[in-house]
């Protein structure tokens, strides 16, 4: 691949899952950089991520996996990437997945290549029944604004060429960000495809939303979309 590629990783309290994904993503038979956003972890995650050979940015205090990822974006785009490749830092993210994710955005008309664990039949990891119901209603409400017939709208395991690293680096969306960055991509005209990837199941820490967030996350994510189908398109920067 000829292509300049970053990863971004946002990690909170990810001490005992980052030095895989790192070492996974160097271990690529081409070349990425691996980019962990530190977002203010309180234990050892930016000395693991550093030791593993990673490029770590230091939040001074928790923003969240919005702020942290929009960060990744921003020294994306300072440092001239031409794809920017969203990875989860606990590990359930397979980068073995990562060409086929890049590969569609080699082709100029494609903006961003989404991972669904939904196109593959392999019985990797999916999710809890509580989560599939609000991947399934976000798939609807996606569908039904902006036209695009996602079927895992909550993966964040995703790739974005030039175009959506400048707009993301800018913009992007605060907590639970992945459906709202697809609606905010597809109202301004982006190509989004989705590739098949399979899924684990993360081996430490446990996942930032769980049974009582669910409810809360449906509700704050629905509103947001919503509100962005009001935003003039102006708000999320350039667009060219």
């Amino acid at each position: 691949m000829n292509v300049k590629t970053v990863a971004i990783i946002p990690a909170y309290n990810e001490s005992g899952n980052i030095e895989r994904v790192v070492q996974d993503i160097l271990a690529l038979p081409f070349p990425v950089v691996p980019l962990v956003v530190n977002d203010g972890s309180r234990d050892d995650t930016a000395a693991v991520a550093i030791r593993a050979g990673a490029v770590v940015l230091d939040l001074p205090f928790n923003l969240g996996i919005g702020g942290a990822v929009q960060l990744g974006y921003r020294y994306a785009m300072e440092q001239g990437f031409d794809i920017a490749v969203q990875v989860d830092g606990d590990g359930q993210h397979d980068v073995t997945y990562l060409e086929a994710l890049i590969k569609p955005l080699q082709n100029k008309n494609v903006d961003m290549a989404v991972g669904s664990r939904f196109l593959v039949c392999d019985g990797g990891f999916r999710s809890s029944f509580t989560r599939r119901i609000g991947i399934s209603f976000f798939r609807l409400l996606i569908r039904a604004l902006t036209g695009f017939p996602t079927t895992d709208p909550t993966s964040g395991f995703r790739a974005c060429g030039r175009r959506l690293i400048k707009v993301y680096a800018s913009y992007y969306p605060g907590d639970f960000p992945e459906p709202e960055a697809i609606v905010v991509a597809r109202r301004l005209g982006a190509i989004v495809v989705e590739v098949p990837v399979a899924m684990r199941a993360r081996t430490t820490g446990k996942s930032s939303i769980g049974k009582l967030k669910s409810p809360y996350y449906m509700i704050k994510v629905t509103a947001a979309i919503l509100l962005h189908m009001w935003k003039d398109r102006k708000v999320y920067g350039p667009w060219a």
